[in-house]
């Protein structure tokens, strides 16, 4: 037991150091028991991995800043971190995105039907799933904020004080994300339409 916790303190300290591999081989070494523990939580797969994801977001971020000082305990630190996501995600879990467009049809609006049969429970989750290519095809920095927003419910005071911009330049980069999301339904031929 020791020893895996040293062989976790010493590929933290190499990534930490900038050898990127190390991220990937702590990864690797924890993904099933960390998959399987949000999965126990939440009991459902595409959830699971985008907790599991943003995990090793919240990770990336804090070892990048110099911020983690858990020595020998980063299991049971990265377990920390996704058991508070699953908190925040079962907060949120009943409140859909709330920002309205008002000049324009809304991306968002289309993922809010609770009444679904199965059919349309298909092409729901194909919407869903076309939403999230089209994020992920944005820039990082609209990205970034179109997430929070839209998925964190979160205000532009709060996207301001995360990302250390003003709250104008947040609110410039969700309206360039909006603007880029049209244009990429356009060109892929999306149909955000749920009839």
């Amino acid at each position: 037991m020791r020893e895996n916790k040293n062989i976790d303190s010493i590929l933290v300290s190499q990534y930490i150091k900038g050898k990127e591999a190390s991220l990937s081989v702590l990864i690797h070494k924890h993904q099933q028991r960390l998959f399987s523990f949000i999965y126990s939580k939440v009991q459902d797969k595409d959830i699971t991995e985008d907790i599991f994801q943003e995990t090793f977001i919240k990770v990336i971020k804090t070892l990048k800043k110099g911020n983690y000082n858990e020595e020998g305990k980063f299991l049971p630190w990265v377990m920390r971190i996704s058991h508070n996501l699953v908190i925040d995600y079962f907060r949120k879990n009943n409140r859909m995105p709330k920002f309205r467009n008002t000049d324009e049809f809304d991306i968002f609006s289309v993922l809010g039907d609770g009444n679904l049969n199965a059919e349309k429970q298909i092409i729901q989750e194909q919407i869903h799933d076309n939403v999230r290519e089209l994020v992920n095809e944005l820039p990082e920095e609209q990205k970034e904020v179109l997430v929070m927003r839209m998925y964190k419910d979160m205000s532009f005071k709060e996207i301001s004080e995360n990302t250390g911009v003003s709250i104008n330049t947040a609110l410039g980069r969700m309206r360039y994300a909006l603007i880029n999301m049209r244009k990429l339904i356009e060109k892929h031929n999306i149909i955000l339409v749920n009839s």
